[in-house]
């Protein structure tokens, strides 16, 4: 009779996993004020469309543009404090939502900068013209027309401010996490 001969080889699978350290007061920052921008410029321009379809004219194809951005924006933000909660932020996954988003968010602050600040009959224009040169006061309807459309300029400023400063804080982000990626592929 042959003897038989086996042998059992143990194998041993180890998982590292990748531990970046995000700058936490900064990331919370950032997720803050992009969340508020994008609320913000997704109300706006819901609210502006609304206005377009009661007043039945035709609704500018930037409004429904930045009421999606808001909505992808909020959505990006939504994704990263799942993958923070999972302790998986991936310095790459953050570089290119954020380059995507600051693309839309780019061709959004042009389009908003041409109409409100643009050569010939601008929002800005417009508003200066028959809201801020005109004010109206006390218990009546026209008072509260003018106060509406003086609301509606101030909703126009304050869309552009955020889109600015969502720009700018999109940028910074596809900085702090390439810095992050650095630090890690450093140590």
């Amino acid at each position: 009779m042959a003897s038989s001969h086996s042998t059992i080889t143990n194998l041993v699978i180890e998982r590292h996993h990748a531990k970046y350290h995000w700058p936490a007061l900064q990331l919370n920052f950032w997720i803050l004020i992009m969340f508020v921008g994008s609320s913000v410029n997704l109300g706006i321009f819901a609210y502006f469309m609304a206005v377009q379809t009661q007043l039945n004219v035709i609704i500018p194809w930037y409004f429904p543009y930045w009421v999606t951005v808001g909505a992808l924006s909020i959505t990006y933000i939504c994704v990263m404090l799942w993958l923070i909660s999972q302790r998986q932020l991936l310095p790459g996954i953050v570089i290119m939502g954020a380059f995507m988003l600051f693309v839309l968010w780019t061709v959004g602050l042009i389009v908003i900068s041409v109409q409100l600040w643009g050569p010939i009959g601008s929002v800005n224009a417009n508003c200066q013209f028959y809201v801020d040169s005109t004010q109206s006061t006390g218990p009546s309807t026209d008072t509260l027309g003018w106060l509406e459309q003086r609301s509606i300029c101030q909703s126009w400023t304050a869309a552009w401010a955020f889109e600015l400063v969502g720009d700018v804080f999109l940028l910074w982000m596809m900085i702090m996490a390439y810095q992050v990626y650095r630090e890690f592929a450093s140590a």
